[in-house]
Order: structure tokens, then sequence, then C-alpha cells
């Protein structure tokens, strides 16, 4: 596995991939890697020659009470685990090779249909530092194809409307949200659950599971749901953010006859935000 911490050095490398005829797939990451990231780096294998995995936590998408300085960075660990699945290159540059000419100055990739809602009102200019990152990425690798995770479902919503406004020629597929056996989702930010939370928060996936089934025994009444859905989470001892059931391609706020509908979710714990979906076909 070859490790680049440079625009340039990482460019000559792929191009030389190129020249050979291989297929380049890239999965972008904030690193501190878990079971759920290496399954993007298998998918991402399974269609492409070579996998890029990036490593960069990307100052532009945290408000300014969030966790930046202390969201985890375990770089050694995560190459580790990297090589063991057999990843191509890691992507690990500083941020002025990312911000050039600093982020103040930065040019922005805004996609404003979806970005303002869910975690987006709760997180006003996260999804504008995603978008901007990931066309970043994929200017700088030019994968024929890009994973993604399911788990953060409006973040690959919003990444995908954003390839179609931006006709970029890049594949963008998603892997399933991977799971500890209670149910809860995996991600870097579960490191900030205390013990004596850690009992209960799958809370949020129990309640958001509990929608689903109400829908599919055909509860239409998608306000009452959502409140007890709180209500539940709440009762756990957790603050809720939102729950909403929306439309699984818009985002918008499901009708009762809509076919797909995703139900997602998101809760506070003392130290960690944490969020969660779960969709269904009608």
């Amino acid at each position: 596995m070859k490790t680049f911490h440079h625009v340039r050095s990482l460019q000559a490398e792929l191009a030389t991939a190129r020249s050979r005829g291989k297929r380049i797939g890239l999965v972008p990451t904030m690193g501190n890697l878990h079971a759920a990231h290496i399954a993007l780096v298998n998918i991402a294998q399974a269609h492409c020659d070579v996998v890029v995995t990036s490593i960069f936590v990307n100052r532009l998408q945290f408000g300014l009470n969030e966790d930046w300085d202390c969201y985890p960075r375990t770089f050694e660990q995560d190459c580790q685990k990297l090589q063991d699945a057999n990843c191509d290159m890691v992507f690990h540059p500083e941020e002025v090779e990312i911000y050039p000419n600093g982020m103040d100055q930065q040019t922005r990739v805004v996609v404003p249909s979806m970005a303002d809602v869910l975690c987006g009102a709760s997180r006003p200019g996260h999804f504008e530092g995603v978008t901007t990152v990931v066309s970043k990425l994929f200017n700088i690798v030019q994968p024929e194809l890009a994973v993604f995770g399911v788990k953060d479902y409006q973040q690959l919503a919003i990444i995908r409307r954003m390839v179609e406004d931006l006709h970029l020629p890049v594949r963008v597929i998603s892997g399933e949200v991977v799971r500890e056996e209670d149910g809860l989702a995996m991600s870097s930010r579960n490191s900030f659950i205390t013990p004596e939370e850690r009992p209960r928060a799958c809370e949020l996936y129990r309640a958001l599971g509990w929608v689903r089934e109400e829908i599919v025994q055909g509860n239409t009444d998608f306000t009452a749901l959502q409140g007890a859905a709180k209500a539940r989470i709440r009762e756990a001892g957790f603050r809720p953010d939102y729950v909403s059931i929306c439309n699984s391609t818009t985002l918008q706020l499901a009708a009762v006859d809509d076919r797909q509908i995703t139900v997602l979710g998101a809760m506070y714990t003392g130290a960690a935000r944490l969020i969660d979906n779960l969709s269904l076909q009608r």
C-alpha cells in the first residue's frame, strides 16, 4: 500500500495506473476507521482495479461549536486496517494541500435543494463543507467510481445530486449500514458514548425501526409517528434532534402515497450526536 500526502505525487501515480487501463475507485473518509469503512473499501475493490482511500478531517464541514479539535485522529491504526484490507493507496493531505488559498477564500460548492433540512438545519454550512471537499477529491483523484455509506443518507443524496447537477463523470455507489450486535450504527463518534450510555444508545435505531414497522402496517399519521419516536428517545435519556419521515429521493417530508420512504433521525448523547436511518418501499 502506498501513502501520499501531496496532490501532485498522487496524481502522477494515478496517471500511470490509468495509462495501463486501470479503473480507479475512491473511498473518502475522515479517518478513525472501523468495519463500516473497510466494507466500503471492499465494495470499491469489487468494482475497480485501484482503490484510493482518503483520510482528511475536513474543518470546513464543522461548525463553530462542533468537535473538529476532538475528532479522533488515528492515522497509524487506520493505515494498518487499510493494509490488512489490501487497499492500494492512502491519500492523507495536510489542510494546505486541499485549501491552498485558505478556507476563507475557498470556492464553495453548494447543493441548495437538500442541504438546509434534517442534519443541515442543525449544522448550518455542514453540507457546503462536504460537497466542497468531495468535489475537490473527485477532481484530484478523478475516479470512475466513489463509494459512500448509507448511514449518512442525506450526505449520500446530496453528493448524488451534486454529481448529477455538475455532470461529473463519477459513478456514486453506496454501502449498507454496518451495525453492532444491538443495532447501533458504527460511527467514529461512537467513541464519545460513555459506558453508562452505551446500553441505551441503540434507542435511535429501535425508534426508527418502530416507525418503519408502523408505516408497513398501514399507519400514515406521520406527524404522530415522528412525535412518538422522539418521545421514546427522551424516555431512554437522550435528547432527540429530529425524526423525519421523508421521500427517499427528495428528502422532503413524505406524502401518504409516497412509495419509497426513508425514516431519518438524529439524537444527542452527553458528548456525541448520532444519526441513523431506515428505508422502506410500499
